[in-house]
């Protein structure tokens, strides 16, 4: 049964169906949209807002008559190169060639349909990827949907309002303080400066330490510039190897400057008199790449006979020693160059359970006792 001149029908399964034009496609034939209700009234209310919305002619609408993989790629390299960095490039490159598009490339642009992104969410999830790895690959395949949204390429965004599962919670490990001081006797015994007392001391990322100059290290003012990082970057083609890479640090919040103390201020001295390299942390008199300095790690650990962890876990060690020695969050963030206090919160919350105790024993002194009263 429908209403005589307003494209409202009543279905089999009860509901009320609304119909009207969106758009026409580069062939002239018509697109349709659809609304449903249980109530004729609630259908014929939004129908009447869509009508309005669609009744113009779509002078902006162009729609793309290519492929999902086409589209991607000219996404990328037209709109997006010259506003990225190189590592950032690669990697929205790699996750598309090795996820988005063997599954979803071959799909015309303008029929990709929000159903299509839910099964794909879904692949990934069975190959058993992280939540935040299926998150970072979602995120390239939104930014390139949203683009074409805006672009009048597509009528509807298909990424639009869906829900990933939230990340699984990283979980953080700090050396223990009796392992932190057995990796630094036998740090202290190499010839060269250490990675691993740099990390301890001043919580700088793996890469941040491979490109660190002598020069970066200001001893007058007792200051250490985090300017640069040093990753490695995936093949732009196949067939071809990685490669090494100078570049900005992770974000704006990590090009930061990071005060020496007087431990490691006379540490660092002393093992510049005995460097001819140009690097505080070299490698045949140049720099020494994080696979390097991983390498090393884990000699370190052998010989300290302490678990095997992640260079990584440095950086959290010392973040962990700044929370136990009550160093407020908001300087924490600081030092460690994140983006905002609450990524520190986020990431070092269980290291501020002790904290988080003291401050309700202090509270707690307080039940049953009269207030003091100054004279």
């Amino acid at each position: 049964m429908s209403k005589k001149g307003e494209n409202i029908y009543k279905r089999k399964d009860g509901r009320w169906e609304g119909r009207y034009i969106k758009a026409r496609n580069e062939q002239g034939r018509i697109i349709y949209g659809y609304i449903y209700g249980k109530k004729y009234s609630i259908v014929k209310k939004r129908l009447a807002e869509f009508q309005v919305r669609y009744a113009k002619p779509q002078e902006g609408i162009s729609l793309y008559d290519g492929t999902l993989a086409e589209w991607l790629n000219y996404w990328l390299n037209i709109f997006m190169r010259q506003r990225i960095k190189v590592s950032t490039y690669l990697s929205y490159q790699a996750r598309m060639d090795m996820y988005i598009i063997p599954f979803l490339g071959n799909k015309k642009l303008i029929y990709l349909k929000k159903t299509d992104v839910e099964r794909f969410l879904f692949y990934l999830y069975t190959l058993e990827l992280s939540s935040s790895t299926v998150r970072s690959i979602f995120m390239v395949l939104k930014g390139a949907m949203n683009r074409a949204f805006s672009e009048n390429y597509i009528l509807s965004d298909p990424c639009k309002d869906l829900v990933l599962k939230s990340e699984d919670k990283r979980i953080i490990r700090a050396l223990s303080r009796a392992n932190q001081h057995k990796l630094e006797m036998i740090s202290l015994e190499e010839k060269g400066c250490s990675a691993v007392i740099l990390a301890l001391y001043t919580g700088m990322r793996i890469g941040e330490i491979s490109a660190l100059r002598w020069e970066d290290v200001d001893f007058e003012k007792n200051i250490i510039l985090v300017k640069k990082t040093l990753y490695r970057v995936p093949p732009e083609k196949k067939g071809e190897k990685t490669r090494l890479i100078f570049g900005e640090p992770k974000t704006k919040a990590s090009k930061r400057t990071i005060p020496i103390a007087g431990n490691l201020k006379e540490y660092l001295l002393k093992k510049k008199e005995e460097s001819v390299s140009d690097y505080v942390i070299s490698c045949k008199n140049s720099f020494a790449e994080p696979r390097v300095i991983s390498y090393r790690f884990k000699k370190v650990l052998s010989k300290a006979n302490v678990d095997k962890i992640q260079f990584h876990a440095l950086r959290h060690t010392f973040a962990t020693r700044c929370v136990e020695q009550g160093i407020d969050i908001a300087t924490l963030s600081k030092l460690l160059g994140h983006s905002s206090i609450k990524l520190t919160l986020d990431t070092y919350t269980d290291s501020m359970w002790e904290s988080r105790k003291n401050a309700i024993y202090v509270i707690d002194g307080l039940l049953g006792k009269p207030p003091m009263i100054s004279v």
